[in-house]
């Protein structure tokens, strides 16, 4: 399995799947998960000529579990490393959830010489959490109750987050997955405690605000109107009016896990999007 020793001696785990000459997709995953969430959107794209290439945050997944860095600073030069590692250029970048906010501030500090376009699926930009100056935002307690969730038990908090909100499982007339449940469960499990305890801060407290206006390319902007995790309202609704050349697209009823649910609409997104 490939690894990249990162400056400070910590591990990087990464896929590099497809066409080794192919039009490059890259994939950031979401809290508290590995690139393993991605592996629908990059098998299909793999199949179709793309090289698909995603890796597993610091303290995520098969990546060393480092006790600092926990942050978003530290989780794009890490990318940046990648890209340099690989040689990436005129790649498609596409992130969910918290890996949204790692494309978002990757383009808004790294800048878009290596990237052409980028997805960004659930999203947290601009802002998850509620001030007075972002209403729409998730209140401070909510965050709080996941910190203390973890503490108190981890591996079940692990298991109510995707059997409910994560793929709307708790909505009437929805069909629940066990399997999904399982793997998010599992993965979420091999991330760091202090990684994913860290991350629900890093997640929720970071504004994106700045590093979307700087983001010159085309961003194609994901979002499920039912997104009980990031709402639409504080997220996909706003992101787009601060990009320079954003486009939203919603899903009707969908959740905050849309590229697990809604499998072929998205891949199809995805491949229109890059061939456009």
């Amino acid at each position: 399995m490939p690894y990249l020793k990162l400056r400070d001696g910590a591990e990087l785990f990464y896929k590099d799947w497809g066409n080794p000459d192919g039009e490059i997709v890259t994939f950031s995953h979401g809290w508290p998960l590995s690139s393993d969430n991605w592996e629908n959107q990059m098998f299909f794209l793999a199949e179709r000529g793309y090289r698909v290439i995603a890796h597993d945050r610091r303290g995520h997944g098969r990546s060393t579990q480092t006790w600092n860095g926990n942050n978003m600073d530290t989780f794009v030069d890490d990318l940046k490393e990648l890209f340099e590692h690989l040689d990436i250029k005129g790649a498609m970048m596409v992130g969910h959830s918290h890996g949204g906010g790692e494309v978002t501030h990757f383009l808004g500090k790294h800048g878009t010489s290596r990237v052409k376009k980028a997805v960004l699926v659930g999203a947290v930009p601009p802002l998850m959490l509620k001030s007075a100056a972002n209403p729409e935002g998730t209140d401070q307690s909510v965050f709080d109750s996941f910190r203390q969730a973890m503490r108190k038990d981890r591996a079940q908090f692990f298991l109510d987050v995707p059997s409910g909100p994560f793929f709307n499982f708790n909505r009437d007339g929805v069909q629940k997955s066990e399997g999904q449940i399982r793997s998010w469960w599992q993965q979420g499990m091999n991330t760091s405690f202090k990684t994913a305890y860290d991350a629900i801060k890093d997640f929720s407290e970071t504004d994106f605000t700045e590093d979307l206006k700087k983001i010159d390319i085309p961003v194609l902007v994901l979002h499920g109107d039912d997104d009980q995790v990031v709402p639409i309202e504080a997220s996909g609704h706003k992101s787009v009016k601060l990009l320079r050349h954003g486009k939203l697209k919603v899903y009707p009823g969908g959740s905050h896990a849309i590229h697990n649910i809604n499998i072929e609409e998205v891949n199809k997104d995805l491949l229109d999007f890059l061939q456009s």
